[in-house]
Parts: C-alpha cells; structure tokens; sequence
C-alpha cells in the first residue's frame, strides 16, 4: 500500500560531524579516508511525545490491531499445537530480511543439533531470541533489550552479544569506511540515552499499540545499538511490544512474515521516518500484521487438514502412543528417537514402535543423516511451511 497523506509532525533527524579514523591504517580503500569526516545522525528525545499519523495510517492501524487479536483469541485454545511453530515462522521471517533463507526442513533439523546449515542455525538462533523477547515482554527496558541480543548473538565471536557498541555502524555501498555512507547511526556515546528514552516512550498507554510498536521499532533501528543483529533483535522486541501492549496474549503472530511481502517499502518507510513522517512506517506495520494473519489463518487450515487425514490413515489402537506423536509433529516435524521420547514422557526404547507405525502409513519418513542417527521427518507439514513462506515472500533456500 502506498503512503497514506502527506508528511506528518514528527522531528526529523539532525547530524553531528565526526571524523573517522579506520582501525587499520592499510584496510583497503581506507587509506584514503585517514581522518576523513563524515556525519552521524542525532535522533530526536521521542519519550513525551505523541506520533500525529494521517487519518488513513490511525484507522488501518486500529483494524490491524483488532485482527491481530481476533486471531490470537482464536488461536487461544490450541496455543500448544500453533504458536511454537508460529514462532519458528516469525524468526524465519525476520530472518529473511537480513538476508538470511533456510528451509523448514533445516531449521527443525538445526533445533536437533543437524550442523549441514549455517542459515538454519542462524534462524535457530533468532527463534531463541524470539522466545527471550516474549518471556521479556513485561520488563521494557534496555536491560531486556541487550538480553534479546545475547541470546541472538551467542556465540557470535566477531562482535558482542548483548552489549552496545563502540563503534561507528552505518548503511551504505563500502564495508571499509562510514564516509559518504546513506545512513550513519548516532555515536556510540549517545546509545544509552536513547534507548532510556525510546523504552520510555514504549511503555505509554496513551499511544494506540500499533502505532507504538512501530514507531518504537523504527527509533531503535535508528539508534542501531549494536554492531550486528539489530533488525532482528528489533523485530523480536516489536513482538514483545505486542504482548506488553495486550494485542497479543497467546501467539506470535508472523508480523515479519508480512514485511517480507514489501521489504523494500518497510526500508523505505524506515527512512522516512528518519526524515520526519512516522505514517509510512506505522501502514508498513499495520499492511503487514494484515498480511500476516491471513498467511496465518491459511497455514492454520492447511495444517488441520493434514491432521485430519493423519486420523483417517491411522489404524492402530487408540492408546498407542503413535496418536499422541501426530499432535506432536504438527509443531516439531523432525524427530530424533530421543526428541520423541522426550515430548511423550517415555523411555527411549519404547518410541520405536509408534514411530515406525507412522512410517508404515506413510505419514512421516525416516532417514539417518547428519551423522546424528536417523531423523523422522513428516513431509507434509514441512511442505506446508515452505509454502507460508513462499506467501510471505521467501526465497527459495536448501
């Protein structure tokens, strides 16, 4: 959807000189920025005050809000079975914007210890801190915000999980050197009032929710605090915002899943905010949490009918164990003998049998691979989740 009106109050960006001085004196084309100067944003202090949104950006947001919890409600009930793999789908998602595509089938297989994609265990990673973030969701604070980081980041050696940075970041062309970059984020220096201040701001009533969720989220993405990991931990905060906000209560709804369908709009709208119009971010937000639940409602239904054909293949006796793996495998559809030990509550040994009776009707498939012993796998579901994703936008990835 297109910007809704004209530009709306809101303080646009001013900008400090800085000089940049590159770690290495040889690194590449740096040589010749060598205390060379460039400019770096100063964000407005936003906490006390109020986003004026052209009328058509309010309205949609109130409709997108009001969906997003008609769906949550409806989910409620079966939070169990939908919302961890609604999880997995909304890190997936966030993912995809940085770039970063895997396949369901490796990203289950990455959760059990499958080491074949880097991709998916990156997405594993943001899935974690997906988690962290809605634990997170009443305690908005910096505090929460670097913890979200530290779970993303772990083990991330080139840069710092859950601590601010220390040096310049920016968006441009050139790795080497901030010096005629599009966008260059405020000075380290300065992160620590920022965030105090757009925290702040977050935690107002006053505010509709998803006008705050969005114009909260396009602040810290101007602020950029860290060195790496900012747009998913920005999004994952924006899910944390949406449960503290009472929209969600029971799932997270794919809202990065709906971005996905106009990136280049939410990049857009990122940068104008960053020159005073706060409309186009807060109708990329609302455009894609309408997106996203009509993804979801899809998914959903996709994911009963398998279920119900599961029932219609399935002979053996009701209180073999092979019943209670279907629900199982409609939010984990790859399986290790001790993963499926481990949700019925049983010895491993004993999964043997159920397993195989679904592998005898066809409903999951069994293959050892990734030098860790076979894995169980059910197709079907799998399918169906690249399928959302592919609504969403998605890449096709291995």
């Amino acid at each position: 959807m297109t910007s809704p009106g004209p530009a709306t109050t809101w303080p646009a960006l001013k900008w400090e000189d800085q000089t940049w001085f590159p770690n290495t004196a040889w690194a590449g084309a740096g040589l010749d920025d060598y205390g060379a100067r460039y400019r770096s944003a100063i964000p407005a202090m936003i906490a006390e005050l109020s986003p004026d949104t052209s009328p058509t950006a309010a309205s949609l947001a109130d409709v997108a809000s009001r969906e997003l919890s008609r769906l949550d409600a409806e989910l409620g009930g079966r939070v169990a079975s939908f919302a961890p793999v609604l999880l997995r789908s909304e890190a997936a998602s966030s993912s995809q914007i940085e770039n970063i595509t895997a396949s369901a089938r490796a990203i289950f297989s990455a959760e059990l210890g499958a080491k074949t994609s880097r991709n998916a265990e990156l997405v594993t990673a943001n899935t974690r801190a997906m988690t962290a973030a809605i634990g997170l969701a009443d305690d908005v604070t910096p505090d929460s915000i670097a913890r979200m980081h530290e779970v993303l980041m772990a083990g991330q050696s080139r840069h710092t999980p859950g601590r601010w940075r220390d040096e310049a970041v920016w968006i441009g062309t050139r790795s080497d050197s901030p010096v005629d970059a599009e966008f260059v984020a405020p000075h380290h220096s300065r992160i620590e009032g920022l965030l105090d201040d757009v925290t702040d701001f977050a935690r107002r009533l006053d505010v509709a929710p998803l006008v705050s969720v969005a114009v909260t989220h396009a602040q810290f993405e101007t602020i950029h605090p860290f060195s790496d990991g900012n747009g998913r931990t920005g999004r994952a905060f924006a899910q944390a915002l949406l449960r503290f906000r009472g929209v969600t209560r029971n799932v997270a709804v794919p809202v990065s899943a709906g971005l996905l369908a106009d990136v280049e709009g939410y990049h857009r709208a990122l940068t104008a905010y960053r020159e005073g119009d706060v409309s186009p971010i807060v109708t990329s937000f609302a455009d894609a949490a309408l997106r996203a639940v009509g993804n979801t409602r899809t998914l959903v239904a996709e994911l009963d009918e398998i279920r119900a054909g599961w029932n219609n293949r399935l002979a053996v006796r009701r209180s073999s164990n092979a019943w209670k793996l279907l629900d199982i495998l409609l939010r984990r559809p790859v399986l290790t003998s001790a993963a499926a030990a481990a949700e019925l509550g049983v010895q491993q040994p004993n999964v043997y049998p159920p397993l195989t009776a679904l592998v005898d009707v066809g409903i999951l498939k069994s293959k050892a691979e990734h030098k860790l012993g076979p894995f169980w796998r059910s197709d079907e579901v799998l399918a169906a989740l690249d399928r959302f994703a592919r609504r969403a936008g998605r890449r096709e990835a291995p």
